[in-house]
């Protein structure tokens, strides 16, 4: 995907009628003026004057385009939005436009518009207009980068969702910003995948009230005692949708959704689901600390917390593994050394824990006397 051109434009890159305009030799006074609207020029060509204006090296010409460019009216930025301009003025346009969802729509359907814009709209644009981006097959497969964009994106339907992993699958394109991609491959193999509607599906809907439903919190209540662990009352309905859902909405849920998914996804009998869960971006290292508490989590997932560095800063984490009957043994013993003496004590007369493992606490525990 090629790189935006950086503004401003040299000036044998703007139309000829604009560049005594844009000179950036030209006195203040006189880009003042161009940059507060009051000269000549109409339609696309003035958003272009005035976008060029916004990086004038004087701040008080450069802030003056600007307060004219967002207060232009939409008869004259909207129409300028469809012509065929440099990419650059685009770019700058939808990053300074990117809540207008009608300057958006329009830059999204015209092809003189760049693929890295694209795949910048792409990233929060609603719905009706991740819906335009996702059938222009040809830009998706040239620049990949807007389908991983798409993917991510919240507002996009999981069918559209699917449609774009179906397509670069079957063209062998590699969406390397898209966790666990192969296995996403996997899921949709042999599923019926659904053409482009008007309207979202029943499954888009479900999906979408999913995350809604979700939450910046754990959904699991776990018992110190015991160790038994129990959805919170309030998740309830929002593990009913996530037990309903397939392989790949399970996956895509695990990058998009909040800490309350992430918890019961990362518990998932499916390790696919579950490695996509604990390997998201977005899972925090207090997250990965109550999953390393859990009994009903894989032995994959206990290994992956145990060989990520990041989280293994955290004594708690460590303290938790150790504690795990899960935990593979190997793993056990490496963090028995930076055990606390009250912590070893502890781990030897706990229940459940592998002999080899007790023993070795009771032997370090005597050491650290």
């Amino acid at each position: 995907m090629q790189p935006i051109p950086a503004l401003p434009l040299p000036l044998d890159a703007m139309p000829d009628p604009l560049r005594r305009f844009a000179d950036p030799n030209a006195p203040a006074s006189a880009r003042m003026m161009a940059a507060r609207g009051m000269v000549p020029v109409k339609g696309g060509g003035l958003v272009m004057l005035l976008v060029q204006l916004t990086v004038d090296r004087d701040p008080d010409v450069s802030k003056a385009a600007g307060d004219t460019l967002q207060n232009l009216p939409e008869a004259v930025l909207l129409p300028a939005c469809q012509e065929d301009r440099h990419p650059a003025i685009f770019h700058e346009v939808a990053r300074r436009f990117s809540t207008n969802d009608d300057v958006l729509e329009r830059l999204a359907s015209n092809h003189a518009v760049a693929d890295a814009t694209i795949a910048m709209i792409s990233k929060h644009c609603p719905e009706r207009i991740t819906e335009i981006i996702a059938v222009n097959q040809q830009r998706l497969l040239g620049a990949p980068e807007i389908i991983e964009a798409l993917y991510k994106n919240r507002n996009t339907r999981m069918s559209t969702a699917d449609r774009l992993v179906e397509l670069a699958a079957r063209h062998d394109v590699e969406l390397t910003g898209i966790p666990m991609f192969e296995e996403l491959k996997k899921a949709i193999r042999g599923q019926l995948i659904p053409e482009p509607s008007d309207e979202p599906l029943p499954s888009d809907r479900a999906f979408s009230a999913a995350l809604e439903e979700d939450a910046d919190q754990d959904a699991v209540d776990r018992d110190d005692v015991d160790g038994t662990e129990q959805t919170k009352e309030e998740f309830v309905s929002l593990q009913a949708k996530i037990r309903d859902m397939n392989i790949g909405e399970k996956i895509r849920m695990a990058l998009l959704g909040n800490a309350a998914a992430r918890s019961m996804l990362v518990r998932d009998p499916n390790r696919v689901v579950a490695m996509a869960a604990i390997s998201s971006p977005a899972m925090s290292e207090n997250e990965a600390k109550n999953a390393a508490q859990s009994r009903e989590v894989s032995e994959d997932v206990l290994r992956f917390i145990g060989r990520k560095r990041d989280w293994l800063r955290s004594y708690e984490i460590k303290r938790s593994l150790c504690n795990n009957p899960k935990t593979p043994l190997a793993l056990s013993m490496t963090f028995l050394m930076h055990l606390r003496r009250n912590d070893l004590k502890a781990l030897a007369r706990s229940r459940g824990i592998p002999g080899p493992l007790k023993e070795a606490a009771k032997r370090r525990s005597r050491q650290t006397e």
